[in-house]
């Protein structure tokens, strides 16, 4: 298992990026969470096996219809061992 932190940039604020990362955690099987935060990015923690996080990142490197990421900033963070993908209040 690992624990990943990602902060995403560009257009992800207003066009459900949230929603569509539980969609995609559950789908692909990791926990965590994620929530906006007051500089215009998304925040994220994902927690998994290697493979399943990968794919998590992946998918937040598009995200869902109607965002535009320019970047996704990733770093490791110790496991939380989460039960669920929550979205969070505004950081």
């Amino acid at each position: 298992m690992i624990r990943r932190r990602a902060i995403v940039s560009g257009g992800v604020q207003g066009v459900g990026f949230r929603w569509g990362a539980r969609e995609a955690a559950q789908r692909l099987g990791v926990t965590g969470w994620a929530r906006n935060r007051l500089d215009g990015t998304v925040e994220t923690e994902i927690e998994g096996a290697p493979d399943q996080v990968a794919g998590m990142l992946d998918w937040l490197r598009t995200g869902p219809p109607g965002a535009s990421v320019t970047s996704v900033a990733v770093t490791d963070v110790p496991l939380a061992h989460d039960d669920a993908f929550r979205i969070h209040e505004t950081a």
